[in-house]
């Protein structure tokens, strides 16, 4: 029971491991969640993560009620103790793959919006009960829904906490695709190994470029855009991608021959 992380091939796989308990997170395992993610960022043999939950029924409900809810109502602990485990603040530069199989709710759902790319099972639900018991959905899902999707979507979301299926996810745009419960982890893996293929110096540069430009007014963020634009094509990932092109051949990359998982983020 906990949080894993698994390495295999330059994949780092964390898995929330409570399935007994629809995968709630203990305080422990947030803070084992938000460590696991630091790990993905500092280890040189991971270049890219995959993250689900243990089990059939549940990604992750989101906070363990029993323990979590007192200690925040009673202001024994505060809630940005969880900002590592929602990715508010850290800067993971790597892809980070939600492979959602089961309920995703709550805190849950928060957590899956901080990540890149979100492959759903046939049997996913979706929802974000928070305001049905007096609090408010407050793990970066309050900045990030209304930026990632339409906004009567996310207000219908979060003020209403509709309970959605994996194919009006899809239709929101929360998720990039729905799959067979079966295929969902070797689906997100392949996904996985696609993006390894890929210059870890480009997915770095599009994350953090992602991060920064978002809410600049459009001169300044097409400035830094520039910028960012001639270091990636001042990089020797460019100049191995480019000839390899001219050369009809697959680009190895240095950013990936370096170490197995790629850049730092």
């Amino acid at each position: 029971m906990g949080v894993r992380l698994d390495r295999s091939g330059g994949i780092g796989l964390i898995t929330i491991d409570r399935p007994d308990k629809l995968n709630a997170l203990t305080l422990a395992m947030y803070d084992d969640l938000g460590a696991a993610f630091a790990e993905v960022r500092d280890d040189p043999r991971i270049g890219v993560a995959v993250l689900t939950g243990a089990g059939d029924r549940a990604f992750c409900v989101g906070a363990d009620l029993g323990e979590s809810i007192p200690a925040l109502t009673e202001e024994r602990f505060d809630i940005s103790e969880w900002d590592a485990a929602h990715q508010k603040h850290s800067v993971l530069d790597k892809p980070v793959i939600a492979a959602v199989n089961g309920l995703c709710l709550g805190g849950g759902f928060e957590i899956m919006l901080s990540t890149d790319v979100r492959l759903a099972s046939t049997e996913a639900q979706f929802a974000l009960p928070e305001t049905g018991v007096g609090v408010v959905p407050a793990g970066g899902t309050l900045v990030r829904l209304i930026r990632q999707i339409p906004y009567a979507f996310a207000m219908e979301l979060m003020l209403c906490g509709t309970r959605i299926d994996a194919e009006t996810a899809l239709r929101y745009g929360l998720v990039n695709r729905v799959v067979p419960a079966e295929r969902l982890v070797p689906e997100s893996i392949a996904v996985a190994e696609g993006l390894l293929a890929k210059s870890a110096t480009a997915l770095a540069t599009v994350k953090s470029a992602v991060r920064a430009l978002a809410d600049l007014p459009y001169e300044e963020a097409f400035r830094r855009e520039a910028v960012l634009g001639q270091r990636a094509f001042a990089s020797d990932d460019a100049r191995e991608g480019l000839a390899a092109f001219a050369q009809r051949r697959t680009p190895v990359f240095p950013s990936r021959t370096s170490s197995a998982g790629g850049v730092r983020g």
